[in-house]
């Protein structure tokens, strides 16, 4: 199980790199094309819709990795204090408020996904169906739900064995 979701993880990390690093080589060409105008180059047509698009979907994919790995910004001024396993139990409960976000996220995702389809609402400049965004987001967010269950099962074996587990799998003593 662990393979799979550091897998899909993975997966959706650098598929969300791949796409930011395409919008910035389109904003790029979309910047300089505006700089060169006087040249007959211009702007690249709807750059800030693609930017959009882009960058939603690349947080949305970067979230997997990020629960994976317990990157999410953390406050850790009483932990010290606390006893290990009060630190598991307050890990468990922000796993599962994380996991219930990222569900009410992924679930209005469809509902907007569904609302854009049957309107057919277009993008103003390139005119791509809006939808296409919102399903490319709700494919990130699915995955991001998926691994963020995962990860409250993970906390629950941590505070039921007091055994820290890492993103490998792999479990250290605590």
């Amino acid at each position: 199980m662990s393979a799979f979701m550091h897998g899909l993880a993975k997966t959706l990390a650098v598929l969300g790199g791949i796409v930011l690093v395409a919008v910035t080589a389109m904003t790029v060409a979309s910047i300089t094309g505006r700089a060169l105008i006087f040249m007959g180059l211009g702007p690249v047509p709807g750059d800030f819709e693609l930017v959009q698009v882009g960058v939603g979907f690349a947080v949305f994919a970067f979230l997997p990795w990020c629960q994976l790995n317990r990157g999410h910004a953390t406050v850790d001024i009483l932990a010290p204090l606390m006893s290990g396993r009060v630190n598991r139990l307050i890990d468990l409960i922000a796993e599962l408020l994380m996991t219930i976000v990222l569900a009410l996220i992924a679930w209005q995702l469809y509902y907007g996904m569904m609302d854009k389809l049957a309107y057919t609402e277009t993008s103003f400049i390139l005119q791509f169906p809006i939808w296409w965004a919102y399903a490319a987001c709700l494919v990130a967010s699915v995955g991001a739900v998926i691994v963020s269950v995962y990860m409250v099962f993970l906390r629950a074996a941590e505070l039921s064995s007091g055994v820290l587990h890492t993103a490998s799998g792999q479990g250290a003593s605590h």
